[in-house]
């Protein structure tokens, strides 16, 4: 008799993953608002990382005791979040949302990436796969 487990490997091997794993890098001032947002449409588990990064904003002009410099890299915030795949289109689209600046959005508001994620282990008691998240 199959259990889930073998299942749910057979589905992987094909090339259908039940999660995804989705990485949104966005403005830190928008950190609190998405995370709100995300919590109202049940998303409540992610990771939160520092992040520097360089892209068509070019950097910024800064003064420092009258000196000009300029800045390369620009400060943002990665939220790593893995969901289930019926989660993956509201989220995106909460993020979409909530992480623009303004109606139109503007350059520098960030980037959203979604990976396939083939496996999740929660530590505490061993669940795994679509459980786990």
């Amino acid at each position: 008799m199959l259990c889930w487990h073998d299942c749910f490997q057979g589905i992987v091997s094909f090339g259908f993953y039940l999660m995804k794993l989705i990485l949104a890098v966005i403005q830190p001032t928008k950190l609190d608002a998405v995370r709100q947002a995300l919590s109202r449409i049940g998303v409540t588990r992610f990771t939160v990382c520092d992040a520097m990064g360089f892209a068509r904003q070019r950097g910024q002009t800064e003064s420092y005791r009258g000196a000009e410099y300029r800045t390369n890299l620009l400060r943002k915030v990665e939220l790593e979040i893995a969901v289930n795949d019926d989660f993956v289109e509201r989220t995106l689209e909460c993020l979409e949302q909530v992480a623009r600046t303004g109606p139109e959005g503007n350059i520098g508001d960030g980037k959203i990436l979604v990976l396939p994620m083939e496996d999740a282990v929660q530590i505490s008691d061993s669940q795994q796969g679509p459980g786990a998240v």
